[in-house]
């Protein structure tokens, strides 16, 4: 149930926002933490609508294909409160790159190689564009309460993709030669 509370937060975040803005933004920020399609934005602000979170904001002048802007109502409000304060279980990490590494035990490791260094290619890139963010929209001094949660969720991403480029070089350097690789493979 967290798509409609990551939607909330972005209205909230900037107020007056259309779907197009919603979209652009989980594409450019919110999405590096919390996916969503285009579709799927569309449809929970029509649900969010529905359950009287948001509203549409009047249009100022009628026109066909017009985008609608929303604001959050005061029931979007404590809707998103109340969540931000409820107890959550960590989730159960799923990773099928780790998965394929223990099915690589007892296959082979046969064509792995290329996509581990694929992988750390894709989270070196991923960490580079994360550490741009933070010089761009962090700079020494900016201490709002509300810039330190953000630089938080960020210094999150940061911190996984190195964890992620250290692990797969590990991974990469522990690679089995081919004699040491399983009979059969």
């Amino acid at each position: 149930m967290s798509l409609p509370h990551a939607i909330l937060t972005a209205l909230l975040e900037r107020p007056s926002s259309s779907g197009l803005d919603l979209t652009r933004r989980f594409d450019r920020s919110i999405g590096y933490f919390w996916s969503a399609t285009h579709q799927q934005i569309y449809r929970e602000l029509g649900r969010l609508e529905a359950e009287g979170h948001i509203r549409a904001l009047p249009a100022e002048q009628p026109a066909r294909g017009q985008k609608k802007a929303y604001e959050v109502l005061p029931a979007g409000r404590a809707e998103l409160a109340r969540w931000t304060a409820a107890a959550q279980d960590p989730k159960p990490h799923r990773d099928a790159m780790l998965l394929r590494l223990r099915a690589a035990a007892v296959v082979g490791t046969a064509g792995l190689e290329a996509d581990l260094r694929r992988h750390l290619e894709l989270h070196r890139r991923q960490l580079a564009e994360y550490e741009e963010i933070e010089k761009r929209d962090f700079p020494p001094g900016e201490d709002s309460a509300q810039a330190r949660l953000q630089h938080l969720v960020l210094r999150a991403g940061i911190e996984l993709e190195t964890f992620w480029t250290h692990w797969l070089t590990e991974a990469l350097a522990g690679l089995p030669d081919a004699e040491d690789r399983p009979r059969g493979s």
